[in-house]
């Protein structure tokens, strides 16, 4: 790769490859094929093969190129393939598809029918991915050159106007001037904290002392994963947010700590710091300035814990990832007692976009006080499970029922937990809150990095709260009491009432417990985990209760509290649940009641899901 030793190069090879993809867009197709963890567990690959030699085969290989992309976000359709220049969206795409999708679309314009999207809401066949409800109501500021760009190619990234955001801050402002727009924008830190980026990078710029800028890709949240798609399918994004933010700050020192689960990130990630050496985006005399940084890559070993910023650093100096209190900040005293800027991916990934477009135009997204957008992993009980990115302020309705499509087998919407293991479970009274840093606090939940777990009518919400506590206390560091002993006890209590134990004033200790530990604890995760607890408690007291006073849970989840019964009235005879039954508990003649044998029975649900006309009923 030639390295660009100053801005003209740089602009003269943007230039080139923006001609040379408008004068192929006229006559050549354009294959987005979804390479991310998602699609790629489906079988991307062998996809990708197939299609490589089904064009060699027809002799298309130089008019058709494919690029195998990041993750398009709607991962419940994987493998996902667009064809451009129309944008055909085909979904969960197979080797056995490929031939006819060659000979129809790519060779004829045509589409293979029983390949286009049916939109589970609407029952109506749509062929063009921006006609996808799913993508229609999101705003991709962020997220959208995931499905454009190669992760692995430098001028993919160039070539959308990649590093014009840092020419532009080398060599056209100064560090002042760069941190104004920041603050102008309105960023606040897509970590969890919600801290406004301009204010942070200022304050770390003011100290003196070796500074360092850091990048939290530590994503430890059940269900979350936006972070990881980031930075498998646009590392560049990010690496450029940083070497802004380095500018900024002074700094000449920049180091990546991410997740050890993480591999297809870290590789892609490791490519791409090495493309931008290359090309002269990092080492000494970046673009011919006198700016010189570089960025290092260090491997977390996958504690939830070490996502607090103290508990980071101490990490990434190879101590073992314990917070510490912040009564010095780490913008004073950080990694290796240096000023340290500590953000997460995603905020640095809205550097550029900020930069190139300007804080007016960023900040005329979102709310008052949360601008721009923000992106979700939007999983559970939901039709739609995929990544999701909105405006800022937008409502859980829009995203869970709009966007995501509602709750599976038309089942009753029940709560929607955000925030991870440390948020609140939100019930359906408040659907229509816009989901913003201060509208979630309002409603005791908070928006954390982006996770968004919904539940339906079949969700214990006392056992929700036993799962997210029991996860808590194996990720506490164990350094403070309050945290390492009350998680503990209130795992032991919400233990005993999901199996039946539970008695009077558990509800209450419960409350005391968690107020305490919110009060005392040293860090975020201890002052956050009782969460899904109050909140649970605030908003479905009424099944902690039929647990403790009545023995029983209402959704059926809790096993010592329920059991299955075959009501013989509604019962066919069709044999669907004894078939399944992997205890042999049914009897009964072929079209006539069956009956179950609750010796037997070991309520592992499988009956349940499998009868058509509700005739096993929960007691």
């Amino acid at each position: 790769m030639a390295k660009f030793e100053n801005r003209e190069a740089l602009e003269k090879f943007r230039k080139n490859i923006e001609n040379t993809r408008s004068a192929g867009k006229k006559n050549n197709k354009l294959i987005s094929l979804c390479a991310g963890s998602g699609c790629g567990a489906y079988g991307t690959s062998k996809v990708h093969q197939a299609l490589v030699d089904e064009l060699n085969k027809h002799g298309l290989q130089d008019n058709v190129e494919i690029k195998l992309t990041g993750c398009h976000g709607f991962c419940e359709k994987g493998p996902i393939m667009v064809i451009h220049p129309e944008g055909t969206f085909y979904p969960q795409v197979k080797e056995s598809h490929i031939p006819e999708i060659v000979e129809k679309t790519i060779k004829n314009g045509e589409l293979v029918d029983s390949l286009i999207f049916k939109d589970p809401s609407s029952k109506k066949k749509i062929a063009l991915e921006h006609d996808i409800p799913f993508y229609k109501l999101q705003q991709r500021v962020i997220f959208g050159d995931n499905g454009l760009i190669e992760p692995t190619s430098i001028d993919d990234y160039i070539g959308v106007g990649g590093y014009a955001a840092l020419e532009k801050v080398l060599f056209d402002m100064k560090p002042d001037e760069v941190i104004s727009e920041i603050k102008k924008s309105g960023l606040r830190g897509r970590g969890g904290g919600g801290f406004p980026t301009g204010i942070k990078w200022d304050t770390c710029r003011k100290h003196e002392g070796v500074r360092y800028i850091i990048c939290n890709a530590d994503e430890g949240d059940p269900g979350a994963y936006m972070d990881r798609s980031l930075l498998e399918g646009n590392p560049h994004c990010v690496i450029e947010g940083m070497i802004v933010a380095a500018v900024a700050i002074g700094s000449h020192n920049g180091y990546v700590y991410v997740r050890h689960e993480y591999p297809l990130a870290v590789n892609n990630l490791t490519i791409a710091l090495d493309q931008a050496r290359e090309r002269g985006f990092l080492g000494k005399k970046i673009l011919g300035s006198k700016f010189n940084f570089d960025i290092n890559i260090s491997r977390g070993g996958g504690a939830f814990v070490c996502g607090e910023s103290t508990a980071l650093m101490a990490s990434l100096e190879g101590k073992p990832g314990r917070p510490r209190a912040k009564y010095v900040h780490t913008v004073a005293k950080g990694f290796h007692d240096g000023p340290s800027n500590l953000n997460n991916v995603e905020t640095y990934a809205n550097v550029p976009v900020i930069i190139n477009k300007g804080s007016a135009w960023y900040s005329s997204i979102g709310t008052e006080k949360s601008k721009g957008t923000k992106i979700f992993s939007l999983v559970g009980k939901v039709v739609n499970t995929g990544l999701v990115e909105v405006p800022m302020g937008t409502s859980l309705r829009k995203i869970i029922f709009d966007i995501g499509g509602g709750i599976p087998k038309k089942k009753k919407f029940k709560a929607v937990q955000t925030g991870g293991p440390s948020g609140g479970c939100i019930p359906e009274r408040f659907l229509d809150l816009g989901v913003d840093f201060d509208e979630l606090s309002k409603v005791g939940s908070i928006m954390g990095s982006g996770g968004m777990i919904v539940m339906d009518q079949d969700t214990c919400m006392v056992d929700v709260a036993r799962y997210f506590v029991d996860f808590l206390k194996d990720e506490s560091c164990g350094q403070c009491n309050p945290c390492r002993e009350g998680i503990k006890q209130m795992l032991d209590i919400l233990t005993d009432i999901c199996q039946g134990n539970g008695k009077e004033g558990d509800i209450e200790l419960l409350e005391e417990l968690g107020s305490m530990i919110q009060k005392f604890s040293l860090c975020g995760l201890g002052t956050s985990a009782p969460n899904p607890v109050l909140t649970t408690i605030l908003y479905f007291r009424d099944e902690y209760e039929a647990h403790i006073k009545h023995k029983k849970c209402p959704a059926g989840v809790c096993k010592a509290l329920f059991h299955y019964e075959i009501d013989a009235e509604a019962c066919t005879g069709c044999r669907s649940c004894a078939k399944k039954c992997p205890q042999d508990a049914i009897e009964g003649e072929k079209k006539q009641p069956h009956k179950l044998d609750q010796a037997k029975c070991i309520k592992c649900g499988i009956c349940y899901d499998a009868c058509k006309f509700d005739a096993i009923v929960i007691r």
